[in-house]
């Protein structure tokens, strides 16, 4: 490395010391790593019909997006506790990171058997990585099929408090806004938890409304609009008028596509606004105060980031991530180029700490 190479990578580690990675993944784990966390039942049901955890997963693990070469663990969407250290929190010396699971229980259709993969995954993290370093916390995965299920486990998990969110696909099966999903947002705010939507889909519909892409570019670029149908659906449902502490945290969306969205939605709100009373101010102004986006992929030129973040018209919105291990950008250059200076601090530490309570004990 060159001395500018490394004065750059310096002053990167410098800015980023302190920071809260919102987005970091871990590796699935396998089903015998499990086996001690299912009661007898289950553990005999996942010998008998041989569960294909990892197999359900948007992307091949080696796509080029989904693991940086020099990332992760070759094979895997995700990183062992030991690269995790060294290659994210060690090496931007990161008050803390939040680690979100990619996880198959979720998306099985049995829903009696997601619960029970979904239990033992949070109690296998907790043991097998938040009890390993302190700067960690995770995401709560809860499986939808039973929305009083997701509720129960979400009750059961969030008494340990370094489970700071609740993880779901941004596909699901069913519109999140719906009134079937109540007791998960009852749960959520009874804990004051954070609902994370992250890319990814629970394979009960085709990803686009023309029906199923036939690559992985299409399938990638088009999840654009499963984020905004969810959005839109939360805001037009009424549940943030129901729930007005609730924060939903979109993550790896992007974040270019929310300006012109915030705008269109609201000029189209105006003209049948009285379909939706509870709606009480624009759509624009309720993302504001209820919706926030983690960082990477910025998915924007340089030239635009400055412009992008003052049209989103809130300096509260962005959260950092590092969407490790997947690849967005190269070298230690997490914050994307062009963020303005005085959004840089707020979206490393300010907005981390004001979207999750929990996280205001890390030291």
């Amino acid at each position: 490395m060159d001395a500018a190479a490394e004065h750059a990578k310096s002053a990167e580690t410098s800015r980023l010391a302190g920071a809260i990675d919102c987005d970091v993944h871990p590796r699935a784990p396998y089903l015998r790593e499990l086996m001690p966390y299912f009661d007898a039942h289950w553990a005999d049901t996942a010998r008998y019909r041989d569960v294909l955890m990892r197999e359900l997963t948007s992307f091949p693990p080696n796509a080029p997006l989904m693991r940086r070469p020099d990332l992760g663990v070759a094979g895997e969407c995700g990183g062992t506790l030991a690269t995790l250290q060294a290659q994210v929190l060690d090496r931007w010396q990161l008050r803390a990171a939040i680690v979100n699971p990619l996880f198959a229980g979720s998306m099985m259709h049995d829903p009696h058997l997601g619960t029970a993969l979904c239990r033992a995954h949070n109690d296998w993290i907790a043991r097998e990585w938040l009890d390993k370093d302190a700067r960690l916390r995770a995401s709560i995965v809860v499986n939808l099929g039973r929305p009083e299920n997701a509720a129960g486990e979400i009750n059961r998990v969030a008494m340990d408090r370094r489970f700071v969110q609740v993880i779901v696909p941004v596909q699901t099966e069913i519109p999140l806004g719906r009134s079937v999903h109540k007791p998960i947002f009852e749960a959520l705010v009874q804990h004051g938890l954070p609902l994370g939507i992250h890319a990814g889909s629970m394979f009960r519909n085709p990803a686009s409304q023309s029906g199923f892409y036939s690559t992985f570019s299409e399938d990638y670029t088009a999840h654009i609009s499963a984020f905004t149908a969810q959005v839109a659906n939360l805001i037009s449902e009424g549940v943030f008028a129901e729930y007005p502490d609730l924060k939903i945290v979109l993550i790896e969306s992007g974040v270019s596509w929310m300006p012109p969205f915030m705008w269109r939605f609201s000029k189209d709100w105006r003209g049948v606004r009285n379909e939706v009373p509870w709606v009480d101010r624009s759509p624009a102004d309720m993302m504001r105060d209820h919706v926030r986006l983690t960082t990477q992929p910025f998915d924007a030129p340089a030239g635009t980031v400055a412009k992008i973040v003052q049209q989103l018209g809130s300096p509260d919105m962005l959260l950092f991530s590092s969407d490790y291990p997947h690849w967005h950008f190269d070298g230690d250059d997490a914050v994307p180029e062009g963020m303005p200076e005085e959004q840089v601090g707020k979206m490393l530490v300010d907005n981390v700490l004001a979207t999750y309570p929990r996280l205001g004990g890390i030291q």
